[in-house]
């Protein structure tokens, strides 16, 4: 009997105001389930760690794929985040028998079955792979910026728009990682500060 391979999908972020859109598209071995898995927001960071290597090593198939800024602020945010999603799905080297998007929505063109599934990544194992790999790939992206912008502390807050954040923002200016049709970055940009100007 054929196994029924299901693909799992997720993103890690959408809401930050700086850096990529990170996708992830996971097929789990179904006679080698993982314990373990859950929505990556509920998993501490060395949780979510110990998971995406289970996961790098036993699922049948996984990719990682992002949307640059770049896209991000010419397509809007939505829109960068299926292009990002096609991706990851296209980068998989064996086709699933249906694909699961986490969210109310399916990118177009995948080419395979495919349904959308709200909070997804809390009830599908494969979302919730998904859903590690996304996160983890992206929170290293994020340290790697962290490094060549310390004064921003973006290991701390991910990109998201938190108080320190936004008060790194008014005092540096925004850097080319920093989304520029973001509300707050396009506010900062409208003073015309740029990173190394202020």
């Amino acid at each position: 009997m054929t196994q029924v391979l299901i693909c799992g999908v997720d993103e890690a972020g959408r809401g930050p105001l700086c850096g990529a859109v990170v996708t992830a598209a996971v097929i789990l071995d179904p006679l080698h389930p993982i314990p373990g898995l859950a929505d990556s927001k509920k998993l501490s960071a060395k949780r979510r760690e110990q998971l995406a290597e289970a996961i790098r090593e036993q699922a049948l198939a996984w990719a990682v794929a992002e949307a640059s800024v770049e896209e991000i602020d010419r397509l809007n945010i939505l829109h960068a985040t299926m292009l990002a999603m096609q991706r990851a799905v296209a980068r998989l080297s064996i086709s699933p028998h249906e694909v699961l998007i986490d969210g109310n929505r399916v990118p177009p063109g995948l080419g395979l079955p495919a349904r959308a599934i709200v909070k997804g990544d809390a009830t599908e194992p494969a979302i919730s792979a998904a859903s590690i790999l996304a996160k983890t790939h992206r929170d290293a992206q994020l340290a790697v910026l962290d490094l060549r912008y310390p004064q921003y502390g973006f290991a701390q807050h991910k990109g998201y728009p938190t108080a320190a954040h936004l008060a790194a923002l008014a005092r540096y200016g925004a850097t080319p990682e920093h989304r520029r049709s973001f509300g707050p970055v396009a506010e900062i940009l409208a003073q015309g500060q740029l990173f190394g100007e202020g």
